[in-house]
């Protein structure tokens, strides 16, 4: 079988603020405001950097192989435009391997076709052990996970664990439906609409899992929770 090699950026777009790479999906031009307005660096997945455009907000770059750019030229006079023309990866993949921050929210990339929300799952994957990363949809919020996590939910609020891989589970404490024991995976045993019972829900994977990424979804109104708690975790 062939090697496939990739070759990296010829330069690393460095952060030390939280960023948001946006996607061709359902993307709602207020929340992007809402970022931009609380320091938030917005990043153009390829036609996403149009979304950015049309919420009056100019993206820090615009990165991906630019098929679905409408104006490469009016984006390469107001801001940085990286074209990476490969067709090996997506884009959202492009803006992850050439960007580094403490924090990186994904909107856009899930919900409006199947196929991208796949390679988006798939690409939360690959980098789930390498940064803190957020799936922001029209209704929920998925933090990807490596380890243990704890987080206050209120009594009955929706809380989904949901494997990207086979992933066991040492104990949980504040959900309805304990996880204790348990071994998730696609497939199999899924932790879909548990329920935190009030307080604090500590999550601990088993032992072996303990660098098995997994996901962690509660509804949208808590991202900017999952952003505070994905920030302190960086600065511990």
């Amino acid at each position: 079988m062939q090697e496939i090699s990739i070759e990296p950026p010829a330069e690393l777009l460095r952060f030390e603020r939280p960023i948001a790479i946006v996607g061709g999906g359902s993307v709602d031009p207020d929340l992007l405001r809402q970022l931009a307005q609380a320091g938030v660096a917005l990043i153009g997945a390829d036609g996403g950097g149009d979304l950015i455009g049309a919420a009056g907000l100019v993206p820090a770059a615009v990165i991906g192989d630019l098929d679905s750019l409408k104006d490469r030229a009016g984006w390469e006079a107001r801001t940085l435009v990286l074209h990476l023309p490969e067709q090996i990866t997506t884009d959202f993949q492009k803006c992850l391997r050439s960007t580094q921050a403490p924090v990186t929210l994904a909107l856009g990339m899930t919900g409006k076709r199947l196929d991208h929300t796949l390679a988006a799952l798939s690409a939360v994957l690959q980098y789930a052990g390498e940064r803190a990363l957020l799936l922001v949809d029209e209704v929920d919020v998925a933090l990807a996970v490596v380890g243990s996590f704890r987080f206050a939910a209120a009594a009955g609020e929706r809380v989904s664990i949901h494997p990207l891989v086979r992933v066991g589970f040492e104990r949980s404490t504040g959900l309805v439906y304990p996880l204790d024991g348990l071994v998730l995976e696609p497939g199999g045993l899924l932790g879909t609409s548990n329920a935190g019972t009030g307080g604090m829900v500590e999550i601990v994977p088993a032992g072996g899992d303990a660098r098995t990424p997994w996901l962690l979804i509660l509804p949208k109104a808590r991202l900017w929770d999952l952003v505070a708690a994905c920030q302190n975790a960086a600065r511990a």
